[in-house]
């Protein structure tokens, strides 16, 4: 009987798996000596090479091939009755995509699935869980099918998840560089806080490239946490993923069970497994794909259920099959050769090889493992807990509580005052000074609990801290980076060259730069009545009064009105000028003037009366009920294009750094920056900036168009 076993895989790589598949193959007389030996090449297999093969003559098939190869084997060997044991193969040690292949549970379905399903979508939304995530980005490189795991996608956003997704270029360098001409510095500093929370679906090759890109770029900061997720992660790779990171590192790969019984390990039931591949120390075991170790142990079943089908004497004749004739039988005794393949198990490299009902593997164990936050290299990696299709997660991924072991330490900490975070109280009595505020709250609360003590003083020159010419640090952070101080606490803005001196805690508050205006006051006035109207437009009013009232009295003497009989004539001056003002106010006139003249006359005037009254009540309502204060500054831009209202900020803050950089940068030269440079170092930034932000407000507050050097402070 001549068995043909098809093997696809890369074995070129593994000489060492080539020489055990030729050992376990010769255990059993199942290929004559006249037959060509496979070759421990690579063996490309398609449609057209399996259709040859079948004519040669086969009692099985083992694919290690990609999904669109695997469907077209798969409908192959449903049509010849042939069982095919498939070994789903990522390209480039990508983490695999479930291949969308014919639905499990046919009768005429004669493909088996020796690795077991992509169950990356269950770890991970377990893994995210525990660490409870909200918000977080996906990388993925070009090879990564990101359909795989659309299902996660699904789940996290039916729980409120906020999950960003973004593809890695194979050059990667290039792809930072863009996004650094491309993104203004406030997109940069919202890009770097994603990145602080990030999944990595790729291969650990193009993982390391991408992780050394983002250290070096300083887009990774100290307090990130990044999940790298693949199957084929050998302990090499693990080791230089963490040497290339800087914070918190999560790795998820898949794990393989060994036996309790060291000297069992080799051993598997009744053959022999070579001892360069079971052993785990061995350099070759851990460099070994696991593709490889599945077609090793699909290996050893089919010689197992050929070598019992043999003893049982219960061998079916094979026809002469071939796929291109259109009336081809298949094969009668492949129904009866897949059942004894599904009823087999063998104990291998990955460990327990079973099948159940549905023609899968159910045996796959994944182990997580992680470091702690900080920026050492070759920190140490601990396993952290372990998952299977069963049982779940098994261990807990939760941070352990910080331990009481700080008792008797007495810690300097160095301050700078800013309200509310830090404040000092009013030295009463002699009594020394007693420092308040959220950050103090904060500080005293980690002393009850861990058990420390500490001595506080402010920063000699009261500044946050710069990088002078000559790489000297001030301020706060000078005294850190000296070591005269243990703990610096105040409300220090996290900058990339800070980040490169010092460590901090994870940032409790993001706001972003903003312009203190002084706020318009409001007074009292007296005469607000007259303010609809400029003084020159009454003085007109008046003197139009005035003339009209002229012009009544002249037409009224030169023409006087008819009376009746017994009447009493009053066209005097004074008369006439009441009769124009009451008619101005809406109001009625004593003497009656009847003269076509006099009644044209004032008909235009008080058609005039009746605009300005109206204009004046609509101007007077609006200015008793809104109170307006007109501001053109409403961003950055707006307050460098003019340049009647001074303007500056605290020395050495990360506002004052950030603009001197980007003015000062020949490759980036910002005219915004630039012009908010000359402004805010005019006479040497002594005139517009200050010490610290209570005297910038103070300044602020007291602020006059007229005093020269009273500034606008910038937050």
């Amino acid at each position: 009987v001549c068995v043909l076993i098809c093997v696809h895989s890369t074995l070129n790589n593994s000489p060492s798996l080539s020489r055990s598949l030729s050992l376990s193959l010769s255990v059993f007389p199942l290929i004559p000596p006249s037959f060509p030996p496979l070759p421990p090449t690579s063996l490309s297999i398609s449609h057209c090479a399996a259709c040859e093969l079948m004519n040669r003559g086969i009692l099985a098939l083992i694919s290690s091939v990609g999904c669109m190869s695997a469907g077209s084997l798969q409908s192959l060997a449903d049509a010849m009755h042939i069982p095919h044991l498939f070994i789903q193969r990522a390209p480039a040690g990508t983490p695999r995509s479930s291949c969308p292949l014919v639905s499990r549970g046919r009768q005429d379905d004669y493909t088996l699935f020796v690795r077991p399903p992509v169950y990356l979508n269950d770890v991970i939304l377990q893994v995210v869980s525990e660490y409870s995530w909200q918000k977080f980005i996906i990388f993925y490189d070009q090879e990564y099918d990101i359909r795989g795991i659309q299902d996660f996608l699904d789940k996290t956003s039916q729980q409120g998840m906020d999950v960003s997704l973004q593809k890695v270029e194979s050059n990667i360098n290039m792809m930072i560089t863009s996004m650094f001409r491309t993104m203004r510095v406030e997109e940069l500093h919202r890009y770097r806080d994603t990145l602080r929370r990030a999944v990595l679906f790729m291969s650990p090759v193009t993982a390391k490239a991408f992780i050394t890109e983002v250290v070096e770029t300083n887009l990774m900061a100290f307090d990130c946490h990044w999940i790298i997720i693949n199957e084929e992660i050998s302990d090499q790779d693990v080791q230089e993923l963490v040497m290339k990171s800087i914070g918190r590192l999560t790795l998820i790969r898949q794990t393989f069970p060994l036996p309790q019984n060291t000297s069992q390990r080799c051993v598997k039931h009744n053959h022999r497994i070579n001892t360069s591949l079971c052993d785990p120390k061995d350099p070759k075991a851990q460099t070994l794909e696991i593709t490889n170790r599945y077609i090793y142990d699909t290996v050893l079943l089919l010689a197992n259920t050929f070598h019992r089908k043999l003893e049982d004497r219960k061998w079916h004749s094979m026809a002469s099959l071939t796929c291109i004739r259109k009336n081809s039988k298949p094969w009668q005794g492949g129904r009866p050769m897949l059942d004894n393949v599904k009823k087999s198990g063998v104990s291998g490299l990955t460990g327990f090889l079973e099948f159940t009902d549905n023609g899968t593997n159910p045996n796959i164990y994944f182990e997580i493992l992680g470091t702690n936050y900080g920026e050492d290299r070759g920190r140490g990696v601990s396993k952290l807990a372990t998952w299977d299709p069963v049982h779940g997660l098994n261990g807990t991924l939760t941070d352990r509580k910080l331990e009481n072991n700080m008792r008797g330490v007495v810690l300097r900490v160095v301050t700078v005052l800013e309200e509310p975070f830090v404040m000092v109280s009013e030295n009463v009595l002699g009594k020394p000074k007693k420092y308040q505020g959220y950050s103090i709250d904060v500080l005293d609360s980690l002393s009850n609990y861990l058990g420390f003590k500490y001595e506080i003083y402010v920063a000699p020159d009261h500044k946050y801290g710069s990088q002078q010419s000559d790489g000297v640090w001030n301020g706060l952070m000078g005294e850190l980076v000296a070591k005269r101080a243990d703990v610096g606490l105040s409300a220090l803005t996290i900058t990339p060259e800070r980040e490169s001196a010092v460590d901090f805690t994870t940032r409790y508050m993001d706001y972003s730069v903003g312009v203190l205006l002084r706020k318009a006051e409001r007074t009292v006035d007296m005469f607000a009545c007259l303010a609809p109207f400029d003084l020159s437009l009454w003085a007109c009013i008046a003197g139009t009064v005035l003339l009209v009232g002229i012009l009544v009295y002249l037409l009224n003497w030169l023409n006087p009105p008819r009376l009746p009989m017994g009447a009493v004539s009053s066209t005097t001056f004074y008369n006439s000028m009441w009769f124009v003002y009451g008619s101005f106010v809406q109001q009625g006139g004593e003497v009656p003037y009847t003269t076509l003249a006099t009644r044209m006359m004032m008909g235009v005037w008080w058609l005039f009366a009746l605009i300005v009254i109206s204009s004046y009540t609509a101007n007077l309502a609006a200015f008793l009920t809104i109170t307006r204060i007109e501001n053109s500054i409403q961003s950055l831009q707006d307050l460098s294009k003019q340049t009647e209202l001074p303007y500056g900020t605290v020395l050495d803050s990360a506002v004052y750094e950030q603009v001197r950089s980007k003015a000062m940068n020949p490759f980036e030269r910002d005219p915004m920056y630039s012009q908010m440079w000359r402004m805010i170092n005019r006479t040497g930034g002594a005139d517009n900036n200050v010490d610290e932000s209570k005297e910038g407000i103070r300044k602020v507050h007291h602020f006059t168009w007229s005093t020269p050097g009273n500034c606008m402070k910038l937050l």
